[in-house]
């Protein structure tokens, strides 16, 4: 983090009482629980008004909001860690930021100042800390969210808006927890296309992709693997994570071509990998050469990143009834090594050269 940045007064109206007791720590769910306290900001009359952090709980709406008929929404998915029980880790919050105001400049929705963010999020934290869940893989989800709030039935973009940041204590995002997933290519679907939203972290993206997701697991598979719009050929990203091909010494990630969410994570990936030595291509790859590259031995390993999941070893792709295995159904020692090096970064049990922690003192 900047040590420049000016961090914003919050008001803070604490609980009266905790949920903690609630949450078995032993057993969690993705995105059941959430923390006894959230954030909140309202824009209105051209600002965003006074920051609160405040108790958790519902929030009034008109069935005329704007959000639910125009979808003019975006939001970021990000996680704390337990260090020890003085510090917690947040894992690269300004680029997560950064990446929520590209999202809502994409949308024409305010954008937002990182003073208020980073204060919101140490406040919460600092607040919830017994909502960290301390065990090996688990973390606390950060969830910020902005949506149209005006009560106006019209297709034009919404002059209020609500800003919510709220918490969720977390274990793995896949059933299969870090053990390989399958993904299938989806039959006549597209998730987005270059010009459109794919690349900003807005809530229709993600509904769309819904049916066809729900498809692939009714045939057996963890997600799709989603393929350009325009050749059907070209691979783009998974449902829920940005992927990654190491094909002999060389890791191959599509580019981001507009139609790609840029993937905090698979920063990290690329980063790292260049950083072992590895030869990192950004480009287009087909799924064609995918299945090239499986037939004469060259693919050694495949896996997804993201923020949910970290890494995700894939073990089986479909594509138009055709199977290729991965590693024979084993965990690649590349993807191995990336989730030991990034947890380990975020666990604050390796040094982070590379400055992606921001630590809170609770």
């Amino acid at each position: 983090m900047s040590e420049s940045i000016t961090k914003t007064a919050l008001k803070i109206e604490p609980a009266t009482s905790s949920r903690v007791h609630e949450v078995d720590f032993q057993n969690l769910q993705f995105g059941r629980k959430f923390s006894d306290h959230m954030f909140e900001m309202a824009f209105k009359n051209g600002e965003w008004a006074e920051p609160v952090v405040k108790p958790y709980g519902s929030i009034e709406i008109s069935p005329a909001m704007n959000v639910f008929h125009y979808g003019q929404a975006v939001f970021e998915g990000m996680k704390a860690f337990y260090v020890d029980e003085k510090n917690i880790n947040i894992f690269r919050p300004e680029d997560h930021h950064d990446r929520f105001n590209r999202s809502c400049r994409r949308m024409c929705i305010p954008e937002t100042d990182y003073g208020t963010f980073i204060s919101a999020l140490e406040s919460l934290i600092k607040l919830d800390k017994k909502w960290v869940p301390q065990a090996e893989g688990t973390a606390m989800y950060i969830r910020p969210l902005i949506f149209a709030s005006e009560d106006y039935l019209a297709a034009r973009i919404s002059d209020e808006y609500h800003y919510y940041i709220i918490t969720s204590p977390v274990g793995a995002y896949y059933k299969e927890g870090f053990n390989p997933v399958s993904l299938i290519t989806p039959n006549g679907f597209v998730r987005a296309v270059k010009g459109g939203t794919g690349e900003a972290k807005t809530s229709g993206n993600y509904a769309a992709s819904f049916f066809p997701a729900r498809e692939a697991q009714q045939k057996g598979f963890t997600q799709v693997l989603w393929l350009d719009a325009y050749h059907n050929e070209y691979i783009e990203e998974v449902g829920t994570m940005n992927i990654h091909f190491l094909i002999g010494d060389t890791l191959v990630t599509p580019e981001l071509s507009g139609s790609v969410l840029p993937g905090i994570t698979r920063d990290s990936v690329t980063t790292l990998a260049a950083e072992w030595g590895y030869k990192v291509e950004e480009r287009k790859i087909s799924i064609s050469e995918v299945y090239e590259s499986s037939a004469n031995g060259s693919l050694k390993e495949v896996f997804g990143s993201g923020t949910a999941a970290v890494i995700s070893p894939v073990g089986l792709i479909e594509h138009n009834g055709e199977q290729i295995k991965i590693g024979d159904g084993k965990i690649g020692d590349f993807a191995k090594r990336l989730f030991d090096e990034i947890t380990g970064f975020q666990y604050g049990k390796i040094e982070d050269r590379h400055g992606w922690m921001h630590s809170v003192k609770v």
